[in-house]
């Protein structure tokens, strides 16, 4: 098939992008960035510049690339900004899905993120709801996830990916990111709050699995959810940092996500079943 990437040069992306042009799909690379084209074509796929919140930029880069499926995999995640995140999920994907209206493209398939239930007991399956009446700041990223779902239901076939936090190259918990330095610092404490990992490479493989999965949300998660009572002090051990100190309590909705309907009913096999296989994988100097 032709398939067109945004997002391609992204963590999931530079993943992504191989896996595609080893099946033998046509692949358009779409970046915001002239400079990451080269970076495109390295991996065997064709690049397009076209920034996702600019809504002719990307109907011009639709109509040019004339794709089959897109694969939504865009994101702001260079730094801490949760306010740029939304504007992707919510500005972001309504220009791609119109656009993908605009030119025929009967398939979709979407990053969203799998700690947006609302609160319970036990890790979230598909089939419970968003956390609509959350508070601030939380209601913020609900209300754009949800932006982003609903925008994606609308295309003729859809796959949403409700992918864990991620780990692995290039992501926050890898060894130099961002939330490795601050539990370097001992400025993350370990909680009862659940927490589903996975690993980037897994959710690159997911992706490209999606192609043939059907519509709807899906939980792409690894098996163990995990309080941060158990998972952050084997990932501080793993990078070397010190132990963390221990907080009761945990913030609304922390409960982690069920990952059945990928495992059982769709064949979906991550390739690090759980965070305490992926951290040392991942994390060695």
């Amino acid at each position: 098939m032709k398939i067109l990437v945004a997002g391609a040069t992204g963590v999931i992306g530079r993943l992504l992008l191989p896996i595609l042009v080893r099946e033998g799909h046509e692949v358009v690379g779409m970046t915001r960035n002239e400079s990451a084209k080269s970076i495109i074509m390295e991996m065997g796929a064709s690049p397009l510049v076209a920034d996702a919140l600019d809504r002719e930029s990307v109907i011009a880069a639709l109509r040019e690339a004339r794709p089959e499926v897109v694969i939504h995999q865009l994101t702001s995640l260079s730094s801490y900004n949760l306010e740029d995140n939304a504007r992707i999920r919510t500005i972001g994907t309504r220009n791609l899905v119109d656009a993908s209206q605009a030119v025929g493209v009967k398939r979709m398939i979407a990053q969203s993120i799998s700690w947006t239930y609302e609160p319970g007991n036990h890790p979230a399956t598909e089939e419970v709801p968003l956390d609509v009446e959350a508070p601030q700041p939380r209601k913020r990223t609900v209300d754009s996830v949800l932006a982003l779902e609903q925008a994606v239901a609308e295309m003729p076939e859809y796959v949403i990916l409700r992918y864990g936090l991620f780990y692995g190259p290039g992501t926050w918990y890898d060894r130099n990111g961002l939330m490795a330095e601050k539990v370097r610092r001992k400025e993350l404490q370990a909680t009862e709050g659940v927490t589903s990992f996975l690993h980037v490479e897994d959710a690159a493989r997911a992706a490209a699995a999606a192609l043939e999965w059907p519509n709807g949300p899906v939980n792409v998660v690894d098996d163990e959810p995990a309080p941060g009572t158990e998972w952050l002090p084997f990932y501080a051990a793993s990078i070397g940092a010190p132990e963390p100190d221990i907080q009761e309590g945990s913030s609304r909705g922390e409960r982690g996500a069920a990952n059945a309907k990928a495992r059982k009913d769709y064949g979906w096999k991550p390739l690090y079943p759980t965070w305490r296989e992926g951290f040392p994988a991942s994390l060695q100097s």
